[in-house]
């Protein structure tokens, strides 16, 4: 069963042990779970009495929902109740949900953080409560957690930033729209610089800090780069609202610039299939991550261990990617999916 907080009302919104098409795991991740399931000492029936609660510092876009996915799918494959909190990229409301389902004593406490150093205190007294606590996409610093599922967020950064130096052919002039509210998101950016720093003849001419739920939106930070900026060749994005968002920009300036972005998704997959100036997102394993963090809480829960860090699938998505495909991939990042794709993670 699964309930969702929202500024904290309950509402109820999934139940039973249904298996959605989402659930569906291969490879790897299917043959640990099947494992555990055939296992004489599992039980749903005792599973059925343990609850998890999910803080999720977002469930907008598509990694929101991949995340979101991924825990209801897996404990309603493998057992329990959950309930979901989602604080929106509000730091204070994420500490005070972290706090107030450590009052409520769960199975097990799994967390995506908005902004991982800010709540680093609220993720120090749940750890301190000795409810096992588990962390997806970033790393939550100061704290020693139980497990952390996550990108490998340096090489997300590096990656894109290593196709735009080739695709320019190690000259022109780069804009970057960063994430540092976030320290995991924040190495993205140092990750980019790390190669830019390469390449004498690219200058990085411009870069803005994005504030996340703040009033300004990528569409108009990217409008603002292109203008104050006519002789721009590339923008690297953060993540991919700015990378999808730019590309309306860029496409609307009729300028010849092209955008990379971080995360994946349909939205993103078909602007880059369409050929648009969006060349090249970092597909994350948004919906592995949220799994796997309830996956092994289940572990644990049953006495046995749990790896202290799990680095999620990245894929590298082109046009070339894409257009061998009949429909563009939703469930991309179940394990075993992008294999099915003929992808290959890269990170």
């Amino acid at each position: 069963m699964t309930t969702e907080i929202e500024n904290p009302q309950l509402v109820h919104s999934h139940n039973g042990l249904r298996l959605t098409r989402r659930g569906l795991l291969s490879a790897g991740a299917a043959a640990t779970v099947a494992a555990t399931i055939l296992r004489p000492d599992f039980s749903f029936a005792q599973n059925a009495d343990k609850v998890f609660c999910a803080s999720l510092g977002w469930t907008v876009w598509e990694s929101g929902r991949h995340i979101v996915n991924g825990y209801k799918d897996a404990v309603a494959r493998l057992g329990g109740q959950l309930t979901i909190a989602d604080a929106n990229y509000d730091v204070k409301k994420q500490a005070d949900q972290i706090l107030a389902f450590v009052e409520s004593k769960p199975t097990a406490i799994f967390i995506t953080p908005a902004d991982a150093a800010a709540i680093s205190p609220a993720v120090q007294q749940a750890v301190a409560s000795g409810i096992p606590i588990f962390i997806g996409d970033s790393y939550v610093p100061n704290v020693t957690v139980t497990s952390t599922a996550m990108s490998n967020n340096f090489g997300l950064g590096a990656y894109p930033a290593q196709y735009i130096a080739d695709t320019l052919g190690g000259k022109g002039k780069v804009a970057l729209v960063s994430l540092p509210s976030n320290e995991s998101w924040d190495q993205r950016t140092l990750g980019a610089k790390s190669v830019f720093v390469r390449y004498p003849e690219i200058e990085i001419v411009s870069e803005i800090a994005f504030a996340l739920g703040g009033s300004t939106t990528p569409r108009q930070v990217v409008d603002q780069i292109l203008t104050a900026n006519p002789e721009l060749d590339a923008v690297w994005c953060a993540w991919d609202g700015a990378a999808s968002e730019g590309t309306l920009a860029i496409r609307a300036a009729g300028r010849d610039v092209i955008i990379t972005g971080i995360d994946g998704g349909q939205q993103s997959f078909e602007y880059i299939k369409a050929d648009s100036p969006f060349k090249l997102t970092m597909a994350q394993s948004f919906y592995e991550m949220a799994y796997m963090n309830a996956f092994y809480a289940q572990e644990v829960a049953a006495g046995r261990g749990a790896p202290r860090f799990v680095i999620t699938p990245t894929y590298a998505v082109t046009k070339a990617s894409l257009d061998p495909l009949e429909t563009i991939p939703d469930t991309y990042d179940i394990p075993g999916e992008a294999a099915k794709l003929g992808w290959n993670r890269v990170l």
